[in-house]
This record gives C-alpha cells, structure tokens and sequence, in this order.
C-alpha cells in the first residue's frame, strides 16, 4: 500500500510540471517550425515509416517461421 501511494504521489507531481511547461499557444513549437520551414520535417517522416515498415516486416517473420514450426508440431 506505501508503494502504491508513493507511486501515486509521485505521478501527480509528474503531471503538475508537465502543465506548468505549457506555453501560451499550445500549436507553437518551434522545433517543428523550423524543421518545416528547412523542409527537414520529411526526413523525420521518412525515418519514422521505416522504423514503423521495419517492425511490421519483423512481425510478419516472426508470424511465419511460428506458423511453420506450429504445422510441423500438428499444433492448432
């Protein structure tokens, strides 16, 4: 019970400091911003698909060779 009151505690202080970080206009980011404006934001996109189509094809091996190995143990 002491833990998870800590843990409790704890992520309510979390969230606190995450509210006093907001800025007056929630859509400004800067960052972002400048990346668009460098047209660099498409490189970032372009990283994050692959990372995404890397792990669907992983997931698609993975579905496979388990399959293979289930139809060669008679596994249903």
């Amino acid at each position: 019970m002491k833990r998870v009151s800590l843990l409790f505690l704890y992520l309510i202080f979390l969230s606190g400091n995450l509210f006093a970080q907001a800025t007056a206009d929630p859509d400004y980011v800067p960052m972002a911003d400048k990346m668009r404006e460098d047209g660099k934001i498409w490189v970032v996109v372009l990283v994050v698909a692959l990372v995404f189509a890397g792990i669907a094809i992983n997931m698609l091996r993975i579905d496979f060779k388990l399959r293979k190995i289930e139809k060669e143990l008679n596994i249903k």
